[in-house]
């Protein structure tokens, strides 16, 4: 910590050019906006957990230390000291605690209030309280009470587990009116089996939009025809693992890797 500040945790990058030292005893003031930002801390955990690495080199009780500071009052989490604060950067904190094995540094009772507070009238999430629900944020609230072990803390949970299934078409949407993109297919498809309820999913038109997605390129698009990205095909192939696809290893819905990464994975007899 210096001067109440989170410097504690990953950063996207290098990409200031400077030596990363948040005590500053260099010689140099820390660059503007060079910090530790929560959604690349959960990234970098994550891919060191993909990495098969046991987690013993990291700073664990720094970056708990630091989530406690990036904790607003209103019980929602910042992205770093002075930036955002939003329902994904609650998701992270709470993975975070949950992987390092610390839930200290987070303040579960106004955490829960927070999202409890953020459905929306017709049972979908939003990304803050008092905006409209969401794919990607609707997963992000559900996984974080899971994490808390509070999903019986949703005020109205037939209505979100609604709002899921009417988000099916021939893939998933994120938002109604929208047409299906192949990342929803985990985004809402994770959030409905944290809810118990995947069976209520349409898992062959799911299936085949998705592979329709998948382009001559390689990798997924987000709609059918066109180019694919790193996101949409990390997210497409998560979509079709939880379907039962052949060949592809079982994803943990919570966390958002495979089950392998997690430490999750059920032992063959």
């Amino acid at each position: 910590e210096k001067e109440g500040k989170a410097h504690f945790g990953f950063r996207g990058g290098p990409s200031y050019g400077g030596k990363y030292d948040p005590t500053c005893k260099v010689g140099e003031a820390m660059l503007p906006k060079d910090e530790a930002h929560i959604a690349m801390t959960y990234s970098a955990l994550c891919a060191l957990r993909i990495l098969g690495d046991d987690l013993k080199k990291v700073d664990k009780k720094a970056i708990v230390s630091s989530l406690k500071l990036l904790q607003r009052e209103n019980g929602c989490f910042r992205c770093a000291t002075s930036e955002e604060d939003d329902m994904r950067f609650m998701y992270c904190a709470c993975v975070i605690s949950d992987m390092l094995g610390d839930w200290s540094g987070v303040n579960k009772e106004a955490a829960v209030k927070y999202i409890v507070e953020s459905q929306a009238f017709d049972g979908g999430i939003g990304l803050r309280i008092g905006a409209e629900g969401h794919g990607g944020t609707t997963y992000c609230a559900v996984a974080s009470l899971v994490l808390m072990g509070r999903l019986d803390a949703l005020k109205d949970y037939d209505g979100l587990v609604r709002w899921c299934v009417y988000g099916q078409g021939q893939g998933f949407v994120g938002r109604p009116n929208k047409p299906p993109d192949s990342c929803y297919s985990f985004w809402i498809g994770a959030t409905m089996m944290m809810l118990g309820v995947y069976d209520l999913t349409a898992a062959n038109d799911n299936r085949h939009f998705n592979l329709r997605c998948q382009t001559k390129w390689g990798g997924f698009g987000k709609y059918p025809d066109v180019h694919p990205d790193i996101l949409h095909s990390y997210f497409g192939i998560c979509g079709l693992s939880m379907m039962g696809m052949d060949g592809l290893r079982p994803i943990d819905p919570v966390w958002g890797i495979t089950q392998r990464a997690a430490g999750k994975e059920k032992k063959k007899n």
